[in-house]
């Protein structure tokens, strides 16, 4: 048996349409349920600026569109986009070198983080493009955790549940460098260190949009892409978060891992385009 928590689901509602949970699946060995990022229900979402017919990704379930550059972004039929949005550009040469500074304007506070083209250029390329289209504005960070291994704020999904994406998926582009988290004795876990950001997943090759922000060192098998780091401004507000704790519901009053209780709204996330 994992020894890695393991959330409690919650059933979702059957008003919306179910899809894979993009989150910390490996946590606990087995998928979770769409509902299981949420105790208490996540913010509702805002109607997202509209994109024109001719931009929006076409496709089938039999047939998806998949882009012809080597990140080979491909669209998801069976997972419609939580906001509509375009495949992302994949050129032939995906720039791989240099920083991107992006910020999250959050209602909690700012967050810096420093995206890492040589780490995961196809992740960054792909998180750059949301942000460009706006997809990150005005949603919800869904999930917060406070095991002792396990300390993240979870963001990216404009439905506020934990099962809303982009619409479509592309690889894993996994960290080999990471050293053994010291609290596994097995070896098997790798530590994600405090200011760490990374894609969450619904398993392997199944990266979209939802992202996590590592408040404190975790440990957690190296199945999630690294693409980037939290600046000094985002850690202190992401302490803040961790801070308030995570909202009780009536089936669990202390909960480890749900909705923040204080809710954290992504009110708009700006790059910035100067190089480094």
């Amino acid at each position: 048996m994992s020894s890695d928590p393991r959330p409690h689901p919650v059933t979702p509602s059957s008003a919306s349409p179910r899809r894979p949970a993009r989150t910390l699946t490996r946590l606990a060995g087995v998928a979770l349920v769409a509902g299981a990022l949420v105790t208490g229900g996540g913010a509702a979402a805002v109607a997202a600026p509209a994109v024109s017919p001719v931009e929006a990704p076409t496709g089938s379930a039999a047939h998806p569109r998949v882009t012809p550059g080597p990140c080979a972004y491909t669209q998801t039929p069976e997972e419609p986009a939580a906001r509509p949005v375009p495949l992302p550009p994949d050129p032939r040469r995906t720039p791989d070198r240099g920083t991107v500074r992006v910020t999250l304007r959050t209602s909690q506070g700012p967050i810096g983080l420093t995206l890492d083209r040589e780490a995961a250029p196809c992740t960054v390329q792909s998180f750059l493009h949301l942000v460009r289209h706006r997809f990150y504005d005005r949603t919800s960070c869904h999930r917060l955790t406070a095991y002792p291994t396990l300390k993240v704020l979870q963001c990216g999904d404009p439905s506020g549940t934990g099962s809303g994406g982009p619409g479509y998926r592309y690889l894993d582009e996994l960290p080999t460098d990471l050293p053994p988290a010291p609290t596994d004795p097995t070896g098997v876990r790798r530590l994600y260190a405090r200011g760490t950001l990374a894609m969450a997943n619904a398993g392997p090759d199944t990266n979209g949009s939802q992202f996590f922000l590592v408040q404190s060192d975790s440990a957690l098998r190296p199945n999630y892409t690294v693409f980037g780091s939290i600046d000094a401004a985002g850690l202190a507000t992401l302490d803040r978060i961790a801070a308030g704790g995570i909202a009780p519901t009536a089936e669990n009053p202390a909960p480890v891992d749900g909705a923040p209780a204080l809710p954290v709204d992504i009110q708009r996330a700006v790059r910035h385009h100067h190089r480094h």
